[in-house]
């Protein structure tokens, strides 16, 4: 018979591109819930999509079919126990790629029908808020920014089940604007790794890139007039038979991005009342931005929580341990589970 609050959880994540399995374990503390990650192993399609330049709906999903009974597998023998032992399963149900998304829901609906496990849908972008738990457990409220390859949103968090959705971007998340940008200075595909490193080596101040502010109260972003920017400063400097190092291009389309980035999260803390910021998703792995939320979080007296690199990107961890609170919660899904491709934020 399951528990009432399940204390050992499987995660499974297969949103896009990345088949992941994780257990995590209900860790009581003086401060309440602190889970503890006992596994988390990722299987990366990188290599296979990167001759296309990006993720191939109908390759993902074939190879989410191969690879993921593998993963929860090692998972499991790597967390040191059998599924007699775990009480729950969570499953990123939504947002995503449907096809990637019913293979672990599929699967998962399966193994709680097998193994008689309570079973829970994760909202994928409530997900990586929960990348910032791991061995810790941030007080509320707090402002999170989750930003990633498609995504790029202001959650005011207030407990595990009370948010709200307070920015958002109009067009481009800005992953998708590092991955366009990319492409336009040849580098390649993913885009943001490879944008950071050159960065490196340029002058963030070479080119003004515009900042997309919006109107004067507003916390959405908009980065695809930026992304245009750089192409049409590219075209004119070619007519004009003029060279801009590749470098200093891509450190100042990366330093316009994270300008706004931090400006609209900070700001979002000031009008929400909160001291508190927990930034996630793959661009948090960006080293200007971490630099910047840190100097700006220093001066303004701001707690700025970032997980590390390795739970920025998609994985399961985040999915398990958003699973454990809200079973904690009494939050249940049934066999009726159903992948959705675009969800709000739920």
């Amino acid at each position: 018979m399951a528990r009432s609050f399940p204390d050992l959880v499987l995660g499974i994540e297969t949103s896009c591109d990345e088949t992941a399995a994780s257990v995590a374990k209900r860790m009581d503390s003086a401060m309440g819930l602190a889970p503890k990650l006992l596994s988390n192993v990722v299987s990366s399609q990188l290599e296979v999509h990167k001759k296309y330049g990006g993720v191939v709906p109908e390759i993902a999903s074939r190879k989410h079919l191969e690879a993921i009974i593998p993963v929860i597998n090692e998972a499991i023998q790597t967390a040191g126990v059998g599924p007699g032992d775990l009480s729950g399963i969570a499953v990123t149900s939504r947002p995503g790629l449907v096809g990637a998304l019913v293979v672990g829901v599929s699967t998962a609906k399966a193994l709680a029908l097998a193994w008689n496990l309570p079973l829970v849908g994760v909202n994928h972008v409530l997900g990586h808020v929960y990348a910032g738990f791991v061995d810790s457990a941030p007080k509320f409220p707090f402002m999170a920014l989750v930003v990633s390859g498609g995504h790029t949103v202001l959650i005011h968090m207030l407990s595990h089940t009370q948010y709200q959705v307070v920015g958002r971007t109009r067009d481009d998340a800005a992953g998708e604007a590092f991955d366009k940008v990319a492409r336009l200075l040849g580098l390649g595909y993913p885009g943001g790794p490879a944008v950071d490193a050159l960065a490196k080596r340029g002058d963030p101040n070479a080119v003004k890139f515009p900042r997309a502010h919006l109107e004067p109260e507003s916390l959405d972003f908009s980065f695809s007039g930026l992304k245009t920017a750089v192409m049409v400063f590219m075209e004119k400097a070619k007519r004009q038979g003029r060279t801009v190092p590749v470098e200093d291009l891509a450190a100042s389309f990366q330093e316009a991005v994270c300008d706004i980035l931090v400006e609209k999260t900070l700001k979002a803390a000031e009008l929400y009342n909160t001291r508190r910021v927990l930034v996630a998703g793959g661009v948090s792995a960006n080293s200007r931005l971490r630099e910047m939320l840190t100097d700006s979080s220093q001066r303004l007296g701001v707690e700025v929580i970032i997980p590390p690199i390795s739970l920025c990107t998609d994985n399961a961890a985040m999915i398990a341990i958003r699973g454990l609170y809200l079973f904690e919660e009494g939050v249940r899904d049934d066999l009726y589970l159903n992948a959705s491709a675009d969800s709000p934020v739920s």
